[in-house]
């Protein structure tokens, strides 16, 4: 787990559109693009990061980078100077969204690019530090066929206004389980407005939701674009945002007011930092980070239907 300060933005150009769920949309961010400093103020500046990572991994996060590190199988080894970049992007996509943290919580940031394709989970404490948590392969939207999107980009509320379900584990006309196996958390998102990703590419309504993903066929390709534009999964990471609640903070805040939710677990154990948003950017690359492997991708095997 690495810990890294907030604040500096890295995005070039921001545009904004008409937006649900504090939603903003950015060009692709250069990962290579940030103020120049003086040797002076980056010898202060990487003293001052040291002190925060040893802060950190002495005290809060490190329970959960912990319990990420065991219940999370599909995990990826991101360098602490790429989590350094995703906390600055992170950062400045919320200020961009007018979106305020208050309080320490959890976000949950995907990197749609294609040769990243995953989500990396992070920390923001009160004092605007980031903490890594950890990182894992997911699919996003693969354009190019019908009822296919690119992912659109943006901060997204996780919220009750789009209430959450649970997957029942059936099969499609394809034979595969899009939901991924009975009971995976469906995360909403809302209705988004995206360009199609066929035909004449007009702007329409897609329903952004993040969730796990066929065990059988697909999960073993996350890692690439494969999706019609939600964001894939692996399963247990899915587990591991339901049962900690990481981004549940509405959920959390309404049980406490005294609804009760069928949709969270009887077991979980929630976070005290739960959060509420999804960041979803693009960084811009010419190669693939040998830190994000390319997938094995075998001719798909779906599960046979059942007989008539």
């Amino acid at each position: 787990m690495m810990q890294i300060k907030g604040g500096d933005s890295l995005l070039s150009k921001i545009v904004e559109i008409p937006r649900r769920n504090h939603v903003v949309r950015p060009h692709r961010i250069d990962i290579g693009e940030k103020p120049a400093m003086r040797p002076l103020t980056r010898l202060v500046t990487a003293s001052v990061f040291l002190l925060a990572l040893h802060g950190v991994q002495a005290q809060g996060g490190v329970g959960i980078a912990a319990a990420f590190r065991t219940e999370v199988d599909r995990r990826l080894q991101v360098p602490d100077a790429e989590l350094v970049n995703y906390g600055r992007l992170a950062e400045s996509a919320l200020s961009e969204a007018g979106v305020v943290l208050e309080g320490p919580q959890y976000l949950l940031v995907v990197d749609r690019h294609p040769y990243v394709q995953a989500a990396f989970l992070l920390l923001r404490l009160a004092g605007g530090e980031w903490s890594g948590i950890g990182a894992a392969p997911v699919s996003t939207g693969l354009p190019g066929r019908f009822d296919h999107f690119v992912t659109p980009l943006g901060v997204f509320a996780h919220s009750l206004a789009n209430p959450d379900f649970r997957a029942e584990g059936t099969l499609n006309s394809n034979g595969i389980r899009g939901y991924g196996a009975r009971g995976m958390r469906v995360f909403d998102f809302g209705w988004q407005r995206v360009p199609k990703g066929w035909g004449d590419g007009k702007v329409i309504e897609m329903r952004l939701q993040m969730h796990a993903t066929d065990p059988d066929a697909l999960e073993q390709r996350l890692g690439s674009a494969q999706s019609k534009g939600c964001i894939r999964i692996p399963a247990t990471l899915n587990t591991f945002l339901d049962h900690h609640g990481i981004l549940d903070a509405d959920y959390l805040q309404s049980v406490r007011e005294g609804r009760q939710l069928w949709v969270l677990r009887p077991d979980r154990a929630p976070v005290p930092e739960a959060g509420r948003y999804l960041v979803v950017l693009e960084t811009a690359r010419e190669d693939r980070p040998s830190w994000s492997p390319t997938p094995s991708l075998p001719k798909r095997k779906a599960a046979p239907l059942p007989k008539k």
